[in-house]
């Protein structure tokens, strides 16, 4: 795979108004034709096309970035790729009835022999996500890789070399970077008019149901390359009822809500903090609860990424047993699926990303927030900037290069690690190991209320308590207690020939 370069871009292309590294959108424009469109034409292949009637997902991600692509002015779809032959064949559909020609192909590897494509966007399960990045660079492609940025943290290190060896650029996809009403918001929070922030609160209160259970492997699909969609992970028996969407419950290819919906909020609490390494120290609470079903990762989770001197809490919430909206809980009067609390002494900012308001200590609003209209059009601008960065060659440009990406990865992954290291324990001993954290100590309880509302009584199935596992960013290895087996978790063996590199 040739290691090519488009230096030779336009450097002043779409500067103005590039006032928060954000180009102009122009929507609904028709890409142009192979034999019209200018010399600088950022080429793009997707990756990953996703299952849009899988029970329980959102539409497919691949196939929900093909439309925000094509309103990206200065960029151009030339190449699919799926190992599910259906995919394939339904996003295709469109650019033939449009006239417009676009490869396919099967085999990631494929795109990145094909001289015709500057970069490639990965919308791929998350186990695919390392090595789809490392070999786009190693082949001189630009890479926008869906969140979360890594499987594991150890791949997400070899992620940020790549891009650094190979000078490439890389975006993440937690498109709330992109939002200049967070980045007003988070300015204002900054700017000491509240005084300090004393911690960062997100929620993700998103209702779910349970998979089911398999007692004999279900049959793969016909059109899907089996072997090609495991990758680098085991080629084992299909035990669940659907390949697609439910693999994030599985810690082979997932990493459960946390890393499928938390990283978003948890990303924007690590923005407004200045935090610019991965925390000291974190633990979790949790449990899958209700569900009775054969998913492994957490449906109901309470994170304290123990930053200093603000920390970070994210509560997970999927168990919702009654139809009310409020049947899963509220937190300063938000019960969204994205929420934001920022606290500092002289009043707190809350809001459902990306719009909220600022409150005083006493909960009367002081002013809002309000959406300027970018909130529907995150998407495109976040690949805007993305295609912005292809053409300056400035990992500067990019609103979430790989290392924040990296960064807010292991947040989640530490937060994951500390519970399957955990152990059930009855409530009773939780709040008593937490009592010291006030702020913990109230997630927790309210968490107790929310299950016993929802039919859960922590009391007759108790809840995973975490240990504290510590990481030294500096030899970039968890330390002190648990640390051999949270090293463990953070690497793993590659099933050959998808064996990510060692390249940090």
């Amino acid at each position: 795979m040739k290691h090519t370069t488009r230096r030779d871009f336009l450097k002043s292309s779409m500067a103005a108004g590039l006032a928060l590294g954000l180009p102009r959108i122009i929507i609904g424009g028709e890409q142009p034709s192979k034999d019209t469109e200018p010399s600088d034409t950022v080429r793009l292949a997707v990756v990953g096309m996703g299952a849009t009637t899988a029970v329980g997902g959102v539409g497919g991600r691949g196939h929900q970035l093909i439309p925000r692509l094509r309103e990206v002015p200065g960029a151009r779809i030339v190449a699919l790729c799926d190992v599910d032959q259906s995919f394939l064949d339904r996003e295709a559909k469109p650019f033939k009835d449009r006239g417009q020609e676009v490869a396919t192909y099967h085999d990631l590897r494929r795109v990145l022999d094909d001289k015709n494509i500057d970069a490639v966007v990965v919308a791929t399960p998350n186990h695919w996500h390392a090595l789809a990045t490392v070999w786009a660079c190693q082949a001189g492609k630009d890479v926008y890789v869906e969140k979360p940025f890594c499987y594991n943290i150890w791949e997400g290190r070899q992620m940020v070399a790549a891009a650094r060896k190979y000078g490439r650029m890389v975006q993440v996809g937690t498109q709330n970077r992109s939002s200049p009403v967070l980045r007003q918001a988070f300015d204002y929070l900054r700017s000491g008019e509240l005084g300090p922030i004393r911690f960062a609160h997100c929620l993700v209160y998103r209702p779910r149901d349970g998979i089911g259970k398999v007692a004999t492997p279900t049959p793969v699909p016909a059109t899907v390359d089996y072997d090609l969609w495991c990758g680098p992970v085991p080629k084992g028996p299909l035990m669940r009822k659907q390949l697609h969407y439910e693999w994030h419950w599985f810690w082979a290819t997932g990493n459960g809500e946390m890393g499928n919906n938390g990283i978003h909020v948890i990303d924007l609490c690590r923005w407004v903090l200045g935090q610019n390494q991965p925390p000291p120290r974190a633990m979790s609470i949790g449990g899958r609860f209700a569900f009775d079903d054969g998913g492994q990762t957490a449906n109901t989770q309470i994170a304290l990424l123990d930053y200093q001197p603000a920390s970070i809490i994210c509560e997970i919430r999927n168990v919702r047993a009654g139809t009310s909206k409020d049947a899963i809980g509220k937190f300063r009067n938000l019960n969204g699926s994205a929420g934001l609390v920022i606290d500092c002494e002289g009043g707190y900012f809350a809001g459902e990303v990306p719009t909220g308001a600022i409150f005083d200590t006493q909960g009367k609003k002081i002013k809002d927030i309000a959406d300027d209209g970018s909130s529907e059009r995150l998407e495109t601008l976040h690949l805007s900037n993305f295609v912005a960065a292809v053409r300056s060659r400035k990992a500067g440009d990019l609103a979430a290069g790989a290392l924040e990406g990296h960064l807010s990865a292991a947040c989640c992954h530490m937060a994951n690690i500390s519970y399957r290291l955990g152990k059930q324990s009855a409530p009773e001993a939780i709040g008593e190991s937490i009592q010291a954290n006030r702020e913990l100590s109230d997630a927790f309880e309210r968490c107790r209320e929310y299950l016993r509302e929802n039919g859960v009584d922590l009391s007759a199935t108790p809840a995973v308590l975490g240990p504290w596992v510590t990481y030294d960013p500096k030899r970039e290895r968890f330390v002190k207690g648990f640390s051999r087996q949270a090293n463990g978790l953070s690497q793993r063996d590659y099933r050959r020939p998808f064996v990510v590199p060692k390249i940090a």
